[in-house]
């Protein structure tokens, strides 16, 4: 088990956005949200060239931060989502990618009966401060 992934313990990137601006300072913050439920899907980030290919060819690119390079989504898995909309915020510095799963969810992590589920399956139990796996 990973316990980043999977465990109890809430144990978060504080310096996230430092490494990225270190390492990919092009970027813009994109959020994917399924157009159908208005569930929150994924956070991510996106630079021109990802950005471009996303609206030509309405599937779902970004940049991978962790890897310094094109990711488009469900090349090897398959989970690939359709982007049906895509709203820019005032600051112009962040998007939000309304998007349609053609298949399944968009986590590269699984549920127990080894479905692709979204990246929010966890939530913090305020009481005891532990994590809650909601889709387990």
């Amino acid at each position: 088990m990973n316990e980043l992934e999977e465990g109890k313990v809430l144990n978060l990137d504080f310096d996230k956005i430092r490494k990225v601006a270190d390492n990919c300072p092009d970027v813009i913050p994109v959020a994917l949200q399924n157009i159908d439920s208005g569930e929150v899907i994924l956070i991510a980030y996106t630079n021109e060239k990802a950005m471009k290919i996303a609206f030509e060819t309405r599937t779902v690119v970004l940049w991978s931060t962790s890897r310094n390079e094109l990711w488009e989504k469900g090349k090897t898995s398959g989970e690939t989502f359709e982007l049906i909309e895509a709203y820019v915020n005032c600051e112009q510095n962040s998007l939000l990618y309304k998007v349609r799963p053609t298949r399944g969810g968009i986590c590269h992590t699984k549920n127990i009966a080894g479905e692709p589920r979204d990246c929010y399956y966890r939530k913090l139990d305020f009481n005891s401060g532990e994590l809650v796996n909601s889709n387990p």
